[in-house]
């Protein structure tokens, strides 16, 4: 199964063998993340980011496991989080599962293929719950960023305030590590920099998603999720099409590969149209 594909799964047991037999019974279907207590598992999670499901023992000497659960829902609420108990501490079980901080419980000693079958439907509600708060996020970024574009718009009176404002939108919104915008004529990119933030390094002249964009002729979006020559391992460049004609070429870069999936690169080809009638608006005034 491909790494990347893999579901991340931290354990936490101060118990060595158990930490060892959770490792085991999951380590083909999820990168297993192991923790001997809430502390480490804190630092676990602040370095490798949201788990799909954390599976963490309840009694253990510097925190207890609705303790360490308690503290990981801000940070990361959609994450599934199951507790394993050996003795019954119903007021805390409870409390915690009222409150949304554990989905469920498990007794030990556990059965694994039972234990197996309860990570998997929690991973399943954790797709579920990324799906929806993915689309969310999505909607509310394209919302907000197509009203700065109007704002912006409604300002500027020259293309190169237009172009720089628009490049550090773009940025903030998508959270790229470098956004450049250039003007094309007559099929060709302009020679100035009209629009550049961030640590994208590299001539967008001479970049290959660009120029299959310009001769492309229109909106299509050249996308490189894994590129090991550059700082930026995910690219991605845009036609701004009006009418069939391109006027200029939206490039964006992330340091991480693999930073945007099919969803997010249509949002920005829609939010690029919006720019498109934004920058013919423009140039239309400029002319009178």
């Amino acid at each position: 199964m491909n790494l990347a594909k893999k579901p991340k799964l931290l354990v936490v047991d101060d118990e060595q063998d158990n930490l060892d037999l959770l490792y085991r019974t999951f380590r083909r279907e999820f990168i297993v993340f192991r923790a001997n207590g809430g502390n480490q598992a804190l630092e676990i999670l602040a370095k490798e980011g949201e788990m799909a499901a954390i599976i963490s023992d309840q009694r253990m000497p510097e925190m207890k496991g609705t303790e360490f659960l308690s503290r990981t829902v801000l940070d990361f609420p959609d994450t599934m989080r199951i507790v394993l108990t050996g003795y019954t501490d119903i007021n805390d079980l409870i409390e915690a599962i009222n409150s949304g901080q554990v989905h469920k419980y498990i007794t030990k000693p556990w059965e694994p293929n039972q234990l197996k079958s309860i990570v998997n439907q929690a991973t399943e509600s954790y797709d579920l719950l990324k799906q929806r708060s993915d689309e969310l996020i999505r909607s509310q970024t394209q919302n907000a960023l197509l009203s700065v574009i109007v704002e912006i718009t409604q300002k500027s009176n020259q293309l190169s305030d237009f172009m720089q404002s628009l490049a550090i939108t773009f940025e903030k919104h998508f959270g790229a590590d470098g956004v450049i915008l250039r003007l094309v004529e007559n099929g060709s990119l302009k020679n100035t920099l009209d629009g550049c933030c961030g640590n994208y390094s590299g001539d967008l002249a001479i970049e290959p998603l660009v120029e299959k964009e310009i001769v492309a002729g229109k909106r299509r979006g050249c996308l490189n999720q894994i590129d090991p020559y550059q700082i930026c391992k995910t690219n991605i460049a845009i036609a701004i099409t009006f009418r069939d004609e391109v006027l200029g070429i939206l490039s964006m870069g992330w340091i991480l590969a693999n930073a945007l999936s099919s969803e997010d690169v249509a949002v920005i080809q829609q939010c690029a149209d919006e720019v498109a009638i934004a920058l013919t608006c423009i140039r239309y005034y400029e002319r009178l």
